[in-house]
């Protein structure tokens, strides 16, 4: 399945998001049939879009072969029922490979990660950014985050010369930043909220024309991710105090305990669900086993 990019953009801002993880055996290597039993599973309840090998998805770790395997493995589960994104990113040939790859396993679009390490100026990230879109033919959304935090005005300049760049996702949570980019371009762009944990910012963030975001949490508590979303788009500030006030921000001050818990506290929460999605691999490290009791007792009796 295809999706024009301007297609691609309005659905993806339409519901919400979900980046699954990547599933492993317990020697490392990936598990693609437990991944696809996650995968169908999460396809019951309904998202926008799902990007498969995104952060949350440890894409980082994969290697190219394997990242094919797990895209194409998202595509062939769940296609029909909403568009498969991927990650990509490290150095611009890199990431250029990778694109490719995605294109070729039946990716609908590209999340464009910071470039490895570097720091570049404004217009090394434009050129970089534009080399990766003119590679493809999927649209491609921008991941403003760390090393790579374009300005209003290189962003806009990267939508002039990109066409099939229709998305922006913020990961750096500064808000004159995003208004800025919000009042520039307006509905050039479907703008995305990417700080973990999205659910903290959502409504704040809805005022500012980000209509979306992507939900880790989904992972493995599908319904209650859906149902947050839903009150966040009715702005209902009163439920989404009170969810925030009882689980998120609990979730928050376990993941919190060390660097790396962004990832490791959604596969724990997965496997404390029934998949068998296996250890992060290095350097992440998982969950210990009083962190895994306390995060037990606080999905207890959610779903």
């Amino acid at each position: 399945m295809t999706m024009d990019p301007k297609a691609l953009a309005q659905t993806v801002g339409s519901g919400l998001l979900s980046f699954p993880v990547t599933h492993f055996t317990a020697d490392g290597d990936f598990n693609e049939g437990s991944y696809r039993k996650h995968l169908a599973w999460l396809g019951e309840t309904p998202l926008a879009a799902l990007f498969a090998a995104g952060g949350t998805g440890e894409y980082f770790s994969l290697t190219l072969d394997e990242y094919s395997r797990v895209v194409r493995a998202a595509v062939d589960e769940v296609a029909g029922h909403m568009p498969i994104l991927s990650g990509c990113g490290y150095g611009t040939r890199t990431a250029i490979e990778y694109a490719k790859a995605a294109e070729k396993a039946g990716a609908q679009g590209l999340l464009l990660f910071p470039p490895y390490l570097v720091n570049a100026d404004q217009d090394g990230l434009f050129r970089h950014v534009k080399a990766v879109c003119d590679s493809t033919s999927l649209g491609v959304i921008v991941y403003n985050r760390d090393n790579a935090v374009a300005t209003d005005v290189t962003l806009a300049r990267m939508c002039d010369a990109c066409p099939n760049l229709v998305g922006f996702k913020d990961g750096v949570g500064d808000l004159e930043l995003m208004m800025k980019i919000y009042l520039r371009l307006g509905d050039r762009l479907t703008y995305i909220g990417g700080l973990p944990t999205a659910e903290t910012f959502a409504l704040s963030y809805l005022e500012m024309g980000v209509t979306t975001y992507s939900s880790a949490i989904f992972n493995f508590l599908p319904k209650w991710a859906t149902a947050f979303y839903a009150a966040v788009r009715r702005r209902d500030h009163a439920y989404v105090a009170k969810e925030m006030r009882e689980f998120v921000v609990p979730y928050l001050a376990i993941r919190d305990r060390r660097k790396g818990y962004a990832v490791s506290i959604v596969k724990a929460g997965v496997r404390l669900k029934g998949h068998d999605c296996g250890p992060v691999r290095t350097p992440l490290s998982d969950l210990t086993e009083e962190e895994m009791a306390m995060l037990a007792k606080l999905l207890d009796g959610r779903s």
